[in-house]
């Protein structure tokens, strides 16, 4: 009786279709061609609102130029605004510049409201820019309605072969304090050719030629460009070009980033030390030189064994702190500890890792012997001509010595002269004094 009271109260409640009743077929309708009404003005208004905003067109920028100013890779581009840009009076105009030189897999991406920019390429490849108009306000509904692209190339003429363009050109920027640059000569140069390297950065008027070359038989293959802190986080134009006679050689163009090229010297001070607690502690100092502080990260890392033919550097630490804290685990294996820096990632995209500053040890011992004496003396000291001490040694790094020690015992005035071999096994040893000792005492005092 519960169940079907149950069940009926369901089919009052939720009425299936194949249960309706005549009369109930017009409240469903009309509820229908409500739900119908409404669907239909959502979509009018949504028809309006997407015909409003399609049928907003903008032009393309117009007359996109190139131009060399003669500064070793940094171009000219610029543009004039589209055509009907003063019909948008309720909306932002904006421009989408992109270039990249030929051959490049990725565009390097502007979005700016000016009509000229200076960017850097490398001059022995087609420079490739393109440019479109972005809109975006009131005029297009808040949505943003971009343009055609045009587009532009350039290409200096070349001359000479390509293999007589410089190999192996590389640059360091050490300490952030002069620039090292160094070169090969062309496979197809001839003798006696003269190489100039020179460049340009933001700030200087034109191109400025190295003054401090670095020479190999009388041929410059390399420059060393000092007082660049102006051009750090600018882009660095260099052309290395050279003459020879009768011949053409091809020009190298490059533009660089110092920041990007940084390498410090190595950390200085480094200190390892062992806590009370057995811990081992690595502490060092900031390289020399202008790199700022901040700007460094450091790799610390261990060797076991070092002696031995298979041991192997481990890292354990990449961190900006100068000090490192080592648990006690596994360290009686550990003889090495060497730290180097680099340019973290908040102040460069990369960087050169510096050398390694390396301190060596022996098994974990310190430099300094740490002694402690435990005594076990009998109460009747006058009728003892000898005490019985047992003494616990730190392993120290020399091996083992004779000592004699004075030892004076509380409130006791004798004095007991003993010495003991020196163990350096680690495990501490109870030595009986009894005999002399055969070298000059070490005066010690309980």
């Amino acid at each position: 009786m519960h169940y079907a009271s149950l069940h009926m109260c369901c089919r009052t409640a939720f009425p299936m279709p194949h249960t309706f009743q005549q009369e109930s077929l017009p409240s469903y309708l009309g509820m229908a061609l409500r739900w119908l009404y409404t669907l239909s003005v959502a979509l009018v208004w949504g028809c309006v609102v997407s015909s409003s905003s399609s049928h907003t067109t903008v032009a393309p920028p117009q007359d996109l130029q190139i131009t060399d100013p003669g500064l070793l890779g940094s171009l000219d581009i610029e543009w004039k605004p589209p055509p009907n840009v003063q019909t948008f009076s309720e909306c932002t105009v904006k421009y989408r510049f992109e270039y990249r030189n030929a051959g490049d897999r990725d565009w390097k991406v502007i979005f700016t409201r000016k009509l000229k920019f200076r960017v850097g390429f490398d001059l022995s490849r087609t420079a490739e820019v393109k440019v479109q108009t972005l809109l975006e306000g009131r005029c297009t509904d808040d949505v943003e309605v971009q343009s055609d692209w045009i587009y532009a190339t350039f290409q200096v003429p070349l001359q000479g072969k390509l293999e007589s363009e410089v190999q192996n050109f590389h640059c360091v920027y050490h300490d952030w304090e002069y620039l090292k640059c160094t070169w090969q000569p062309g496979l197809l140069a001839p003798r006696g050719v003269h190489y100039g390297l020179y460049y340009w950065y933001e700030g200087l008027g034109h191109a400025v030629q190295c003054d401090d070359y670095i020479q190999d038989h009388d041929i410059n293959i390399g420059c060393i460009l000092q007082n660049l802190s102006q051009a750090e986080y600018k882009d660095l134009s260099i052309c290395v070009n050279g003459s020879a006679a009768a011949t053409l050689l091809r020009p190298l163009y490059v533009t660089l980033r110092l920041h990007n090229l940084a390498k410090p010297s190595p950390p200085k001070q480094l200190v390892v030390s062992m806590s009370a607690s057995e811990e081992l502690h690595v502490a060092w100092g900031p390289p020399g030189g202008e790199t700022p502080p901040q700007c460094l990260e450091y790799e610390v890392q261990l060797a076991e064994d070092l002696e031995e033919a298979k041991a192997a550097w481990a890292s354990v630490s990449t961190q900006m702190e100068t000090a490192l804290t080592i648990s006690r685990a596994n360290q009686s294996r550990i003889s090495c500890v060497r730290v180097r820096g680099r340019t973290n990632i908040f102040c460069a995209d990369q960087g050169f890792w510096s050398e390694w500053t390396q301190e060596c040890f022996s098994g974990m011992e310190p430099k300094v012997p740490s002694i402690s004496f435990t005594s076990f003396i009998k109460p009747v000291w006058d009728q003892v001509p000898m005490a019985a001490m047992s003494i616990c040694w730190c392993p120290a790094l020399e091996l083992g010595s004779w000592f004699s020690y004075n030892v004076n015992l509380l409130q006791h005035s004798h004095s007991y002269s003993f010495a003991s071999p020196v163990h350096l096994a680690g495990e501490p040893q109870n030595i009986n004094a009894s005999a002399p000792a055969p070298f000059p005492a070490a005066q010690g005092q309980l």
